[in-house]
Formats: C-alpha cells, structure tokens, sequence
C-alpha cells in the first residue's frame, strides 16, 4: 500500500480559481517518518500552478533560472530566496552567479517532491525581480 503523501494533508490545491495563489498562502507540512513522495497524477497537477519552473528528467525536483542584470540583484534574489525558505523549514538548492540565480527544490528525505516543493516554488515566484 503506498504511503500518504503530503498532496492531501490540507485539502485539494487545485479547487476554484486562483489556484497558484491559494498554494503559496498553505503552511509547509513538516515530513513524518514513513512519509512518500507525491505521485506522477498529484505532481503533473500542481506544476502548471508554478509558472516557469521545470520538472528535472527523473521526476524527483522541480528548478527555475531567473535571470538578473548584474550579480548584486541576483544575490539579493538568492538572500530573500532564503530568507522566504528559512521562515517556512523547507529550503532549496541555489546556483548564484553573475546575472543568474537558479532555484532546485527537492524534499531530501522522500528523495522527491511534496506539496511542500510546490508551496515554496509558488512563495518564490511572488518576490519582486527588482530588489536593487
């Protein structure tokens, strides 16, 4: 029997407009011992909620390159990346380089992605481009 995962902990993210919205205002579930990752059918629903990011080939984490005019804007969008994880215990992996930041979430322990993934991907994608 597959395990529950974190897809269903608080109720169907894909109901009623404003979808992508709602996601990012849900509270980051913290992984019970046993816990799964999220299935191909709950995973493929909620990556259009995420607009921009990509599903890597293997299926197990989701990433977006967001693109900056110089390498001061592009560390002040990695500091509020981290800042946004740290408040919520759900933290990804960031490339930083000049004129680039490049977000990769996973949840480690499930070795893939939960609603987790996609509530942070949702938080991050609403920080302002513009932070100089």
């Amino acid at each position: 029997m597959r395990k529950r995962s974190h897809a269903t902990s608080e109720g169907n993210p894909l109901e009623g407009a404003g979808a992508e919205t709602r996601l990012s205002s849900r509270t980051c579930v913290p992984c019970r011992k046993g816990s799964a990752p999220l299935s191909t059918e709950e995973r493929d629903a909620l990556l259009p909620l995420v607009s921009g990011w990509s599903l890597s080939p293997d299926g197990s984490a989701i990433s977006r390159r967001y693109s900056f005019p110089d390498f001061k804007t592009a560390l002040h969008f990695a500091n509020a990346v981290g800042a946004v994880s740290e408040e919520a215990g759900h933290h990804p992996d960031l490339t930083v380089g000049w004129g680039y930041v490049t977000v990769i979430f996973i949840t480690h322990h499930v070795r893939g992605l939960t609603l987790n993934d996609f509530i942070l991907a949702a938080r991050v994608g609403e920080i302002p481009a513009d932070l100089s």
